[in-house]
């Protein structure tokens, strides 16, 4: 059953906000004093801010024009978001130039930015041009398949567990598209990447929790079946809409979208009796209608009326839908201690990830050093807080799951200990 588009709730402040957060293509380290000038898309040569990046390789949170909220909580109205130019560069780097970034009313987008050294002999594009959001431009639609795989074909279902992997193959085109570009991402930033290019980050949170899981388990069901690896191709997943997701090189993500990622990045969607993870399929509910899938316009409705993600789910998916766990993670050295580490905590938890901060404190550099002494004091507590204040996590000074796994994530990054592209 199809609702009704909500109506706009209030009018926004017609202002967004942008961060532009700047690292090293070579090692993931922040670049620091990067010179960062942005204007709009449509006077590209009219400059409306200049800035430079702290020792966290970030920009502060500049404000910018936007359109009014209640476009993009609306289907159907203006293009509820503006564009524009960032232009970046940095002593001992090549520059960098971005074309569409996107700013929502109200919303803080973070564009992420790899500079690629002066010396490296092996070139990523540094021109680069974000195509419109799916909602708003006319992509292909999704091609219908089963949501749950058979299991007795050769090459498919070769794992025994659900694993959230370390890093995704994504092909930049169609499947049979031998010359378009395969990229290693690391799996939350695939779907923060995905959930950014195709939903909004002004919806309610209950939506983009629901939209998050569906892109989550349609990402772990091609992981787990192989299913592109199992027809001969060397990728994970596609950037097309009828095949897979829209996944977009380089373009920005929102902060709302990614705190909820961080926190629930090792869940799927299940169904009694099957162990892969659902193929969860979509369309926008506007452009494209799609019976017995969730429609993203009507999450974005039941959000408003006061649905929880689940129910949200569903409500399109049927009730024996259910949020699962993965039963583990790849690229983490340690897992999750399954409890928050807090001021009183102690053990050899709390000295691992101990060690692990004071390493990410030496490459960025306004995080406090700790000695790894396996008591959680309150040094610790404000080394976390300065390392959840640049990665965008909420500054409690506690390490609870997200914290844990986004200082693993960096720690990793930094060290070289797994590439990340």
């Amino acid at each position: 059953m199809q609702i009704s588009p909500i109506t706009a709730c209030q009018t926004g402040s017609s202002t967004g906000f942008l961060q532009v957060d700047v690292v090293s293509s070579q090692n993931n380290f922040p670049i620091s004093g990067a010179n960062i000038s942005i204007s709009s898309d449509q006077a590209p040569d009219a400059i409306l801010e200049q800035t430079t990046t702290n020792s966290s390789g970030q920009t502060e949170n500049l404000t910018l024009g936007a359109p009014p909220l209640e476009y993009s909580l609306t289907p159907g109205n203006p293009r509820p978001y503006s564009t524009y130019h960032i232009h970046i560069t940095a002593a001992g780097f090549k520059s960098v130039d971005i074309s569409g970034t996107e700013i929502l009313s109200g919303a803080t987008a973070i564009q992420n930015v790899r500079m690629e050294p002066e010396d490296d002999t092996t070139p990523q594009p540094n021109d680069i041009m974000i195509p419109d959001h799916t909602l708003y431009a006319t992509y292909p639609p999704k091609i219908a398949e089963s949501e749950i795989k058979p299991v007795n074909e050769t090459g498919e279902i070769v794992l025994s567990r659900v694993v959230v992997p370390q890093t995704i193959v994504v092909h930049d085109g169609v499947p049979t598209n031998s010359s378009a570009t395969n990229y290693y991402v690391p799996y939350r930033d695939y779907i923060k990447n995905v959930a950014s290019s195709e939903i909004y980050a002004t919806w309610p949170q209950a939506t983009i929790m629901a939209n998050v899981l569906a892109i989550m388990s349609f990402t772990l069901n091609r992981v787990y079946t192989e299913w592109y690896r199992g027809k001969g191709y060397d990728f994970t997943i596609t950037s097309s809409t009828a095949f897979d997701h829209k996944w977009i090189y380089g373009r920005n993500i929102y902060e709302s979208i990614s705190t909820i990622v961080d926190e629930i990045f090792d869940n799927y969607l299940s169904r009694p009796g099957v162990r892969q993870p659902i193929l969860t399929q979509y369309c926008d509910g506007r452009q494209v209608q799609c019976p017995d899938w969730m429609t993203q316009w009507g999450s974005c409705a039941l959000g408003e009326q006061g649905y929880s993600a689940i129910d949200i789910l569903r409500y399109f998916y049927g009730d024996s839908i259910y949020i699962n766990t993965a039963e583990e993670i790849s690229g983490i050295p340690i897992s999750w201690p399954g409890y928050d580490l807090t001021i009183g905590t102690s053990g050899d938890k709390v000295r691992h990830v101990q060690q692990q901060l004071d390493t990410v404190a030496t490459i960025y550099s306004s995080i406090p050093r700790i000695t790894a002494d396996g008591i959680y004091g309150p040094s610790t507590a404000a080394a976390v807080r300065q390392f959840q204040s640049i990665f965008g996590l909420p500054q409690t000074g506690v390490i609870d799951f997200a914290t844990w796994n986004k200082i693993s994530h960096i720690y990793v990054a930094v060290t070289g200990i797994a590439e990340l592209n």
